[in-house]
């Protein structure tokens, strides 16, 4: 069956021609200019992503977002035309996967969308299987799922791929751009991506994410991941 993608954007051309590319690949495309009619049916029939314009009519992108993130992981890709690092930032926080400013090529929004694709469907570039154990924190690679103390704990892709891949190197310190290339395949990208990352994880898994003991923040370097073995 193919995957499908739900394109929410108020400007026609804009849809079409993303649409165009996406069907290209395979994909089975539905186009909707407003951020409530977007809500309304990815909320009755969750799509495999979602590529979502930030400015909206009606409801804007963020709140799509934070609202289907309440219900779904479905994963995400904002638009935005305003470029701005903030805009990015509180794109990602909200739960996006990824983001792509306007003007942008729409071959590369293509690749991008296999990319969050392949990081769903548990195709991680950190790549093999298993399970990984922390205390009371467990990452099932293959599953692609995550318990703290035997709760499920929803992550994005993006945030399963860093923790997997923090864990399985621990006591390890990366850099910020060392991430972004050695998790999720990137030469290039603003590294404040990483940074929110960070913090939406901290959130999830952290007793309290003010003091993290799990992700630590090595100061002048950029993370490391210290297990806590006895589960405390």
């Amino acid at each position: 069956m193919n995957t499908r993608i739900l394109v929410v954007d108020d400007d026609p051309t804009v849809s079409e021609v993303v649409a165009r590319y996406l069907e290209r690949d395979g994909h089975e495309v539905e186009c909707v200019g407003d951020g409530a009619e977007a809500l309304r049916r990815a909320l009755a029939h969750p799509p495999d992503l979602m590529v979502l314009d930030l400015m909206l009519p009606k409801i804007d992108g963020l709140q799509v977002c934070r609202k289907l993130r309440e219900r779904w992981p479905v994963p995400v890709i904002m638009l935005t035309a305003l470029g701005e690092e903030i805009d990015r930032v509180v794109g990602l926080e909200t739960g996006a996967d990824d983001y792509v400013t306007k003007p942008f090529s729409p071959r590369e929004l293509a690749l991008r969308v296999q990319s969050v694709l392949r990081r769903a469907r548990g195709a991680s570039v950190t790549g093999g299987t298993g399970v990984l154990r922390d205390g009371d924190l467990m990452v099932d690679v293959g599953a692609h799922e995550v318990r703290l103390r035997e709760d499920e704990i929803m992550l994005t892709a993006r945030e399963f791929d860093l923790l997997a891949y923090l864990m399985r190197n621990p006591r390890q310190a990366f850099s910020r751009s060392a991430l972004l290339n050695q998790v999720w395949g990137w030469s290039f990208g603003d590294s404040s991506t990483v940074t929110v990352h960070v913090r939406r994880l901290r959130e999830k898994i952290e007793p309290d994410p003010t003091a993290p003991r799990r992700i630590v923040t090595v100061w002048g370097v950029g993370y490391r991941y210290e297990p806590l073995e006895d589960g405390g």
